[in-house]
């Protein structure tokens, strides 16, 4: 990026963190939650998912700060640690895992206008899918202008979406029955079975924290380093709040079985019911509004990605090529074709929405795994804590919490969706052999290479199989 690039202020950076974890999942919230368990498993899978996503946000805060060569971090701090193979892995499957979640933000629209327009249905109709086709090109257009503009848009966009969920939040605030909350932590109870209530949120969790990295993404553009920490921590806390009170003020006002069997988007269902139509209407706009958003955010991001993936030579080079607006137009056009091919595939999809918000979490895991991996590498060798040394225990505790939730998050998700996961990382490493022959270098550096893609391709394989014959359902 040139000089000439005008940098992004601490608002616009938060922005994009605000903007990113604010997308679909915070509005299909209420009815999720009250799907799987009750207001105490609820906490508890906001107090584990609080934790481990904090510690995260914080190791991200520290590997920007002692770190700052390192852009575009979420890979690079795989490939710093691991080598060239993990990292193009971490870079892959960020990738891949941001261009599922965009088509999650389609279904879900679509899933929305259903409600008003049957011809939608859940959001995978024909015509849902011919609709979300043509939304997708038009912002590849909007974006390939440029980069600054579409970040504006995105700040304008992140403040306009949280009004209706700040609107949601104080109706219900005043609509407060406490028998009722008392009533659905009883029948919940007599459910039993609290770990398994609270395991069947973790994904869930997962998929509304990614863009927590959103501004260790965008460090490049920063006008000061010490805004990326400051981005990532305060849009993590700001977000947290409002997901935590999305979830739990609806066992306050409604009885769980009603809100389980809500559809999508739960929170504009739950306003209907509270206030009328009205409710409904207003949330689903706001809905668009914030899908519509995110998804321009998550655009960027995806964009990003492989394009500085492709400048450290982890990529093909053909991505690594910009535009005249200095947009990164080849890694711009293959994640679109990507996610135009997914949306069309959730046609063959029984729940699209939810299949793909699983997805996106699980394979988002393991690239937050390689990144609190290396914040523990790097404490403790005690490198770059040669100024504040004091600090070094600190952020060890920190990284180590960041690791045993990504990998506790990981076996709580199950295996299919890692057999899944594994369908798409093996076939994706065609793109390092090729970034690989283009320098001249042997496509694997030694054992534990060919290692990891001998256990990706087994585990791939074990996917395609348990898709043909029903073991994994989509």
């Amino acid at each position: 990026m040139s000089n000439s690039t005008a940098k992004m202020s601490r608002i616009q950076l938060t922005a994009m963190v605000v903007g990113g974890m604010v997308g679909a999942g915070i509005f299909s919230l209420p009815r999720t939650f009250a799907n799987a368990t009750g207001p105490v498993g609820a906490v508890i899978a906001w107090v584990i998912a609080g934790i481990g996503m904090y510690t995260l946000a914080r190791v991200f805060q520290h590997l920007a700060q002692r770190k700052p060569d390192l852009d575009a971090g979420v890979f690079m701090y795989a490939k710093e640690a691991f080598g060239d193979y993990p990292g193009f892995l971490s870079a892959f499957g960020y990738w891949i895992g941001s261009c599922i979640g965009n088509v999650s933000y389609w279904v879900l629209i679509k899933s929305t206008l259903g409600a008003f327009f049957p011809v939608f249905g859940d959001g995978n109709t024909l015509v849902a899918i011919l609709v979300a086709s043509v939304g997708i090109w038009l912002f590849h257009f909007l974006i390939l202008r440029g980069v600054k503009q579409a970040a504006f848009i995105n700040t304008v966009v992140t403040f306009a979406k949280v009004i209706p969920i700040i609107v949601f939040i104080v109706i219900l605030a005043f609509a407060y029955k406490a028998d009722m909350f008392s009533l659905n932590i009883q029948l919940a109870a007599q459910e039993g079975g609290i770990v398994q209530q609270v395991r069947a949120t973790m994904l869930v969790t997962v998929f509304v924290f990614i863009g927590i990295e959103g501004a260790s993404v965008y460090s490049r553009y920063a006008k000061k380093r010490e805004d990326v920490g400051f981005a990532t921590i305060t849009g993590f806390c700001a977000v947290t709040a409002l997901m935590v009170l999305v979830s739990m003020l609806p066992f306050a006002v409604l009885s769980r079985t009603d809100v389980a069997g809500m559809r999508q988007p739960s929170m504009a269902a739950v306003l209907e019911q509270i206030v009328g139509p009205w409710g409904g209407l207003f949330v689903s706009i706001g809905l668009v509004v914030s899908v519509l958003g995110a998804y321009l955010a998550w655009s960027l991001i995806c964009a990003e990605v492989m394009f500085a993936a492709a400048k450290n030579k982890d990529m093909p080079l053909m991505f690594a090529k910009e535009n005249a607006n200095e947009v990164p137009a080849n890694a711009l056009w293959i994640t679109n074709i990507i996610v135009q091919l997914l949306v069309a595939s959730t046609y063959f999809s029984r729940d699209a929405f939810t299949l793909m918000l699983n997805l996106t979490s699980s394979m988002a895991l393991i690239p937050y795994l390689f990144v609190a991996a290396y914040g523990v590498i790097l404490a403790r060798r005690g490198e770059s804590y040669e100024v504040r040394p004091e600090e070094r225990n600190r952020d060890l505790a920190f990284a180590l919490v960041a690791v045993i939730y990504t990998v506790f998050m990981i076996i709580a998700g199950g295996l299919s969706y890692v057999l899944l996961s594994a369908v798409l990382y093996a076939p994706g490493t065609a793109l390092y052999f090729w970034a690989r022959r283009e320098r001249g270098l042997p496509v694997f550096q030694g054992a534990v290479d060919i290692a990891i893609f001998a256990v990706t391709v087994i585990a791939a394989i074990a996917g395609v199989v348990g898709l043909a014959t029903g073991y994994i359902a989509v």
